[in-house]
């Protein structure tokens, strides 16, 4: 799998990929574990901590494509390739799938345990918020192989390169 752009210091470790920042991707599916929990507020602010995370890691890949192409011919549409490829992957990737994917596996396990137990209520909502919370780590290589093939069948082919996929390694 094509690695991200890198910075001009090859080993200089990712701000937005090799490093705790990183976990800040995983802040909307946390919420939506904790949905049953909290007020809707909450949950939509850790959308905002996601979104900003997806928002500063495509700016970052936009300014390492201008130092790595500072005054050759395609600059311009390479900072736009990097800008636009790392965005809608990590929107899709870190954001839209799996908070949908979470909300779903949590509205329907606490249905179920609605219908099928005599649990109270929170021990319910607690349960759901763990369930939630497990399936993260479950859901997150799926997606991300996922999205690899949407926009390797889509997006991509328009601007015709795989150089600025993210390695999945290095998502999230």
């Amino acid at each position: 799998m094509a690695h991200h752009p890198q910075s001009s210091a090859a080993s200089q470790p990712d701000l937005y990929r090799d490093t705790w920042v990183r976990y800040l991707g995983y802040a909307n599916e946390v919420g939506e574990s904790f949905r049953a929990l909290v007020p809707k507020v909450v949950v939509w602010a850790t959308y905002g901590v996601s979104t900003a995370y997806v928002t500063a890691d495509a700016a970052d890949k936009g300014q390492k494509a201008a130092e790595a192409n500072r005054d050759g011919p395609g600059r311009r549409a390479d900072i736009t390739v990097a800008v636009v490829d790392t965005f809608v992957w990590q929107a899709l990737a870190s954001v839209a799938i799996p908070g949908f994917t979470i909300n779903r596996l949590c509205a329907g396990s606490l249905y179920m345990m609605g219908r099928i137990t005599r649990w109270p209520l929170p021990v319910r909502k607690w349960t759901t918020t763990a369930i939630g919370l497990a399936a993260i780590p479950v859901i997150i290589k799926p997606i991300d192989r996922s999205v690899d093939f949407l926009l390797d069948s889509s997006l991509r082919k328009f601007y015709g390169t795989q150089a600025n996929k993210p390695d999945e390694s290095e998502t999230k």
